[in-house]
């Protein structure tokens, strides 16, 4: 019988195939799509993602506002993280469901305040899991590992194969990585959740738009970050 850990191991080998299968014709229509939405969405809503993100990615580098209380988890074997793991998730995803419908029932002033929230919410999710698998967020280098984490979570089909490969390579190159490419990071996450945010700004349906869709939001980053530190941690 496989133990834990080569379950999990094995679970996060088959995630990475899917990931990285070619996107499909209709991923690729979807793709097209998208830019023609992009073209249509207001310049404020963009500003307001852009300067969203340049502060998140910002604040993340230099150790500020998302810090998260150390808990030592070093005596917990790795089925134990991983159940503590599931919790936080289960955690932040109620917590963006509940700030999503609020500020989706508010309108487009309150659906532009919710993109700086959800990142927020977003990163500290980030940095509680790292911290149950044992990761010094202290250290500059994880939590620019946390930040391609959130990078491989949101970006195009065309980026994830070169981004997987920086995370799986980053033990041996995480000096020459502790920088990051915040325009490109910007602009891939905007055009992943550009249509679906820009839904919860309609009146009438934006408090159930924005529950929706943030709770998957999160439930979405979570599998990822999993899945990304498992093969970190378990693949030799």
């Amino acid at each position: 019988m496989l133990s834990y850990e080569q379950r999990a191991l094995k679970d996060a080998e088959n995630w990475q195939d899917q990931w990285l299968k070619r996107a499909s014709i209709t991923q690729r229509m979807a793709k097209k799509v998208q830019d023609q939405i992009n073209n249509r969405i207001p310049v404020k809503v963009h500003q307001v993602v852009t300067e969203s993100i340049k502060k998140m990615v910002e604040a993340t580098v230099m150790g500020s506002n998302f810090t998260t209380k150390q808990k030592d988890v070093h005596d917990l074997s790795f089925e134990a993280k991983e159940e503590l793991v599931v919790k936080v998730m289960d955690k932040y995803k109620k917590i963006a469901a509940v700030e999503g419908a609020g500020t989706g029932a508010g309108g487009i002033v309150w659906g532009l305040a919710d993109f700086p929230l959800l990142l927020s919410i977003k990163m500290k999710c980030l940095f509680e899991i790292a911290n149950l698998y044992g990761m010094d967020i202290k250290r500059t280098e994880e939590r620019v590992f946390l930040l391609y984490i959130f990078h491989l979570a949101f970006c195009s089909h065309d980026e994830r194969e070169k981004i997987m490969n920086t995370l799986e390579t980053f033990e041996h190159h995480k000096k020459e990585m502790a920088t990051i490419d915040w325009r490109t990071f910007q602009q891939e996450y905007r055009d992943y959740i550009d249509l679906v945010k820009l839904l919860q700004l309609v009146p009438g349906i934006g408090a159930a738009v924005g529950a929706y869709a943030n709770y998957n939001l999160l439930d979405h980053l979570g599998e990822v970050a999993m899945n990304v530190y498992r093969l970190r941690l378990l693949k030799k």
